[in-house]
């Protein structure tokens, strides 16, 4: 199954913006890939002002969140794989949502085939009640 992480990134943004409040969003600047202006980062986290007025060409997808955005008055391009943010909230009132940290080794875990069902099986109906799962 996919990660939610890139949905939820996506929704809390939209609702964020929607609310007339100013999208934030924390990232890990030392994740693999990463593209930060390091001057402004702090223990190894930045946190970046992503509203529409402060950015340009904002994309977000399940991979990646790419736009281009200044830093005392110098323009950079910003690339941030979706793993390394570790939440997106509100500065006016702190709400959104904080995210577990992930290590660059869960995106590339291998799959054994021999661990797959066969292709015409029918998958394990799931047993007991359900419950969510929170996160943080």
């Amino acid at each position: 199954m996919n990660s939610s992480r890139p949905y939820l990134v996506r929704a809390l943004y939209e609702w964020i913006v929607d609310n007339d409040c100013t999208p934030h969003m924390l990232v890990n600047a030392e994740y693999p890939a990463v593209q930060v202006p390091q001057g402004f980062a702090s223990d190894g986290q930045i946190v970046l002002n992503i509203s529409p007025s402060a950015v340009r060409h904002l994309h977000m997808d399940n991979d990646v969140v790419t736009f281009e955005g200044r830093f005392g008055g110098v323009p950079h391009s910003l690339y941030v794989p979706i793993s390394a943010i570790l939440g997106i909230y509100a500065r006016e009132n702190g709400q959104g949502m904080v995210f577990d940290l992930e290590s660059p080794l869960d995106d590339e875990e291998e799959i054994d085939p021999d661990d797959l069902p066969p292709p015409d099986s029918e998958p394990p109906r799931p047993s007991g009640r359900p419950s969510l799962k929170v996160v943080k």
